[in-house]
């Protein structure tokens, strides 16, 4: 009888985590398209807008992490990786919060179906750094326990105030945090390796104080965007973060790598981060500049970021080259179209036809994936 350790698709944390958010990413789009221009009657757990923000920040959002932190926290803690029946065990249960998410379930039923997953990956992580004594990564942590705790406040907000306008904030927040210091150490490391393979100079800078600066600029002005939206001192630390951030961005020298698609779109996605936030920050005067701004941020720099690292994480660890194709490049362009279609239609509501044209090239862009990447998730790893 073949152990389930043995099989590909288990034997690490990203082929399950990065092929379901791959596939799950454009269905709930889909969906929730449907449900605005056909009147599509679906069991969703709250209103079909809560739905769809919940499951692209805690269904797509989750599955990225899983997948990038269990496959990540083996190299940091050099202790063997979840995979076989404790794999298989953890995606059912992300599979189980989906469905519960879109099925008539006694309400306490779907929250628990629902909940239950973060904290079970906060668990696998806490104990893994833990027991690999690899302190340096504690940090990871604490973006990860805000997020769990934003999922669990969702549902006590919606059921209690009716829209979770608090804990999307918190959501949003975490994920950005935890792009800002993921994100801001691997583009940089990533770039560094390139440009010395290719005798590129001048290399990015080592981390150091002034990334600790940009790092503690976003924190402040993300908690006080979560719970003072409308003051406008908020408006000026997310201008000052967002000014930090794009000086922190420059000093990658990310545009050097524009011969190498995968790597150059790291820099163009993280470039959505001050952009999205400046967008926000003028949004304390304007709420149609927050809508926009959280769309720069939640297709270009959570969507786009994640695709990104998901085609070179696959690479790798299936044994390909780190070499995109025309189907990959093809992918990450259509990101950079749906943040601009969307942004269009967030200032722009009457041209309607916008919000169809960011789904397509959403859909697009994970559809390309699945075709190119898919099927490496269910074959050993090339020698």
């Amino acid at each position: 009888m073949t152990s389930p350790r043995s099989v590909p698709f288990f034997e690490l944390g990203f082929r399950p985590f990065f092929l379901g958010a791959a596939v799950f990413a454009p269905l709930a789009i889909v969906l929730w398209i449907l449900s605005l221009r056909i009147d599509l009657e679906l069991a969703f757990r709250y209103d079909a807008q809560s739905w769809h923000v919940h499951e692209m920040l805690f269904g797509y959002g989750s599955a990225v992490l899983t997948g990038f932190l269990l496959t990540a926290v083996p190299n940091w803690t050099n202790r063997p990786p979840l995979s076989g029946w404790a794999l298989i065990v953890l995606f059912a249960v992300w599979v189980l919060g989906r469905v519960a998410m879109i099925t008539p379930l006694p309400p306490l039923v779907a929250i628990v179906c629902e909940g239950l997953f973060l904290p079970m990956v906060l668990g696998v992580m806490a104990r893994e750094v833990i027991a690999g004594r690899n302190w340096r990564n504690m940090a990871v942590l604490i973006p990860v326990s805000l997020f769990t705790l934003a999922n669990i406040g969702f549902h006590v907000e919606t059921l209690t105030e009716g829209y979770a306008a608090t804990t999307i904030r918190l959501g949003f927040a975490a994920l950005i945090f935890l792009l800002m210091l993921i994100g801001g150490r691997i583009t940089p490391a990533f770039t560094r390796n390139w440009m010395i393979q290719k005798g590129v100079e001048p290399k990015p800078p080592m981390m150091n104080r002034f990334d600790g600066v940009c790092l503690v600029s976003g924190l402040i002005s993300l908690l006080a965007w979560v719970f003072l939206p409308e003051w406008t001192g908020t408006g000026v630390v997310l201008l000052l973060s967002a000014t930090l951030h794009l000086m922190r961005l420059a000093r990658w020298g990310g545009w050097r790598t524009r011969v190498n698609p995968i790597l150059f779109a790291l820099h163009v996605y993280y470039a959505m981060i001050p952009v999205g936030l400046a967008a926000i920050a003028l949004g304390v005067f304007d709420p149609a500049y927050a809508t926009a701004g959280l769309h720069v941020i939640g297709i270009g720099a959570i969507g786009g970021m994640t695709l990104a690292v998901m085609m070179r994480a696959s690479m790798g660890h299936t044994g390909r080259p780190l070499v995109s194709d025309i189907r990959l490049t093809l992918a990450l362009t259509c990101i950079i179209a749906a943040v601009i279609a969307r942004f269009l239609w967030a200032s722009f509501p009457d041209i309607d036809w916008m919000l169809d044209l960011a789904a397509l090239f959403w859909i697009a862009a994970f559809g390309l994936f699945i075709i190119r990447i898919g099927p490496w998730m269910f074959k050993p790893r090339l020698s």
